[in-house]
């Protein structure tokens, strides 16, 4: 659940064009084990090469590459994928697949957003728009709202996001990116919280379960626990 999460845009304001987000998670195909280890060291740096090249004026997108090995049944790897247009993350997807460890990847979860400023504070202040490094974990979720959330009046939502917002201050070890769904995806936003310290972050959620607006969420799951790693480490630690 967000400590700050917002729906829309200041009411009648110009937004700034969105950047897109992608969340997509991967399960390996077992058969990648059984490849030689040569192989396995030629594929690992084609696919770091391509990571790298994305950052480049070739693709100008950002990929942030993350293990789930051994934290899910149904996913190994993450990519965050940030662009200013849903192209180029296909263009990123489309060359994944083309590389040799693209081969044994089948797609999880993949989840899809875009920037806003927040109705609340009108400020778009996410860290993946800023130049500040990633922390060690992530945890992304989506996040849907009941109907009746939407139908109280604007008042009565900022009073409990206020709260929200407080609850989210008492912890600074936490950073928040909130990103909106609304059209592009089935859920209303999704979630990525930074943290170095989970301890912090589960004791933020568990606060977060006691406010106000936690009766009007339908669903915050799955609960998606990442480690932030080099793409190289990453398929080698899966065999």
């Amino acid at each position: 659940m967000s400590a700050s999460s917002s729906e829309h845009g200041a009411p009648g304001a110009a937004n700034p064009a969105p950047v897109f987000l992608n969340f997509a998670f991967f399960k390996v195909d077992p058969k990648w084990r059984w490849l030689n280890e040569i192989g396995k060291g030629e594929a690992a740096r084609e696919l770091a090469s391509l990571v790298q090249a994305a950052d480049t004026k070739m693709m100008a997108m950002r990929v942030r590459t993350y293990s789930t090995l051994g934290l899910r049944e149904d996913a190994d790897l993450m990519f965050w994928m940030i662009s200013d247009s849903l192209e180029k993350t296909q263009a990123f997807t489309s060359k994944l697949y083309s590389t040799v460890f693209g081969k044994y990847l089948a797609p999880s979860y993949v989840y899809l957003a875009a920037s806003r400023p927040s109705i609340y504070s009108g400020k778009l202040a996410q860290s993946y728009l800023t130049d500040a490094p990633p922390l060690k974990y992530v945890i992304v979720y989506p996040f849907v709202k009941t109907r009746e959330w939407y139908l109280l009046s604007f008042e009565a939502r900022k009073e409990m996001m206020e709260e929200h917002g407080m609850i989210g201050r008492r912890f600074p070890q936490v950073r928040l990116n909130t990103s909106y769904s609304f059209g592009l995806d089935d859920q209303d936003f999704m979630l990525a919280f930074e943290t170095e310290d989970l301890s912090a972050w589960q004791d933020l959620i568990m606060q977060l379960r006691e406010s106000k607006a936690s009766r009007y969420v339908v669903r915050d799951t799955p609960m998606l626990l990442c480690v932030k790693k080099d793409i190289e480490e990453i398929v080698r630690s899966i065999g």
